[in-house]
């Protein structure tokens, strides 16, 4: 009798959805094998669903080399799987299953509803046409493993050599399940309360991988000092944020901000923390040009025809054009122009002082937020212990990863998202190759 060749994939985020799918497609139709999807939750894609505050930017629609700008992390890693399966790809993979999709500011898709839900759907409907079993509420701990006998020494090219073949899974209940191979997307550590409370690093960890320390990625700052807090609530657009460490620039970009109870969060403040590192926070500051279209000479002629239609009118009360009715009395302050000074009253070298404040709004940075409450989990699975063309682990045989669980993020904008995506292509697609060696 023919045996049947089993496929265990971990974690129904969107790279083990996609995973599971695509490797189901690849051995269902060679008729000898079953994939069986495994999900602590009591439904799948649940981390998904708060994506992108629950729209779903699930990918960023730019050429693949363009992407690669976009991940401050292990970027060469991904050169297969992004050529494998690029964000094109993604897009026509979800609109072959009937999904609307639209790209937004900066190459951001989203589905045309704007419903994160959508996107689960499409995943759940996928991965059922092609009969992937899905087992929920089942917690994977341990992957089980054998040591490779008669096994002819040849180093890879980082001289880890395969020192074992992979050969179940056991779960929280005790129970093991037998596999031919497993596929690890886990997810990291970061909004555990999804399922990402970091088993898959513990697994990866016993089978002799090493996990590069975690960290939080895409994370909100905190600020130093209390005066911020004026602000809170307050959204910026299309402002420049420019984030210095010692007085060097480490990021800038043009976009959008949002000061909160603890310091800023938003899309330029979550790519800007990918650049920081962890465990040293001290020497970071952050500086906001309100005014990126406009030089400071420019500027410099704004205020003075401002202060000229409100020649009578008292300083604070002559900003409402150039500034959001929230920032006025911070600015203000800061400025050590009197508030109930009149426009017509306001000197050359106060006008300089207002204009380097505009073009320069600084902040020193405490740190960042805690890794619970980071979009995307940075460090993870070292990549040198990977093939990058397969997704597969170069000390075990047979085991593969796709996700965040591996040591490789991108600035926010649906980079990490397309990561998930195509690492879960790749490993699905790679997986079936084992029939040949099973």
């Amino acid at each position: 009798m023919e045996s049947v060749t089993k496929i265990i994939v971990i974690g129904a985020g969107p790279a083990g959805l996609m995973a599971a799918g695509i490797a189901a497609g690849e051995i269902m139709s060679a008729g000898n094998g079953e994939v069986l999807l495994l999900e602590r939750n009591p439904r799948v894609g649940r981390k998904i669903m708060i994506t992108g505050k629950g729209r779903c930017n699930f990918t960023n629609n730019c050429d693949t080399e363009k992407f690669l700008e976009s991940i401050p992390t292990n970027p060469k890693f991904l050169y297969s799987a992004l050529y494998s399966f690029s964000p094109a790809d993604t897009i026509a993979f979800f609109e072959n299953l009937g999904l609307a999709t639209k790209t937004e500011r900066g190459g951001r898709v989203f589905p045309a509803s704007d419903q994160a839900s959508d996107i689960v759907d499409a995943l759940r409907g996928f991965v059922n046409a092609q009969g992937v079993g899905i087992r929920k509420n089942s917690r994977a701990v341990e992957l089980i493993f054998a040591p490779l006998e008669n096994l002819t020494y040849t180093k890879t090219k980082s001289n880890l050599p395969h020192t074992g073949i992979i050969s179940g899974v056991k779960l929280d209940d005790g129970s093991v399940l037998q596999a031919d191979a497993v596929i690890l997307a886990s997810g990291g550590s970061s909004y555990p309360q999804t399922g990402s409370t970091g088993d898959g690093y513990k697994m990866a960890e016993k089978t002799g991988h090493t996990i590069v320390p975690l960290r939080p990625a895409l994370v909100p700052l905190e600020l130093c000092g209390n005066h911020y807090k004026l602000l809170q609530g307050l959204t910026l657009k299309n402002v420049v944020l420019d984030l210095k460490y010692n007085g060097d620039t480490v990021y800038k970009e043009l976009g959008e901000l949002l000061f909160t109870h603890f310091g800023v969060s938003g899309p330029l403040v979550l790519s800007a923390s990918s650049k920081m590192q962890y465990g040293n926070q001290t020497g970071y500051t952050l500086h906001i040009d309100l005014k990126p279209g406009l030089n400071g000479k420019t500027l410099d002629k704004r205020l003075l025809r401002d202060f000229s239609e409100n020649s009578n009118k008292d300083f604070i009360n002559s900003l409402s054009g150039l500034l959001p009715k929230k920032m006025i009395r911070f600015i203000v302050e800061l400025s050590g122009i009197p508030e109930r000074q009149k426009t017509h009253q306001i000197t050359a070298a106060q006008r300089e002082r207002l204009v380097n404040l505009l073009k320069n709004l600084t902040f020193e940075v405490k740190g960042t937020r805690p890794l619970c409450e980071a979009i995307v989990t940075g460090g993870g699975i070292k990549t040198n212990e990977i093939n990058p063309k397969t997704m597969e682990s170069k000390l075990i045989k047979n085991l593969f990863f796709a996700g965040e669980i591996i040591d490789t993020d991108g600035f926010t904008g649906g980079f990490n998202m397309q990561i998930a995506f195509s690492t879960g292509y790749i490993a699905g697609k790679r997986v079936s190759k084992i029939f040949s060696v099973i």
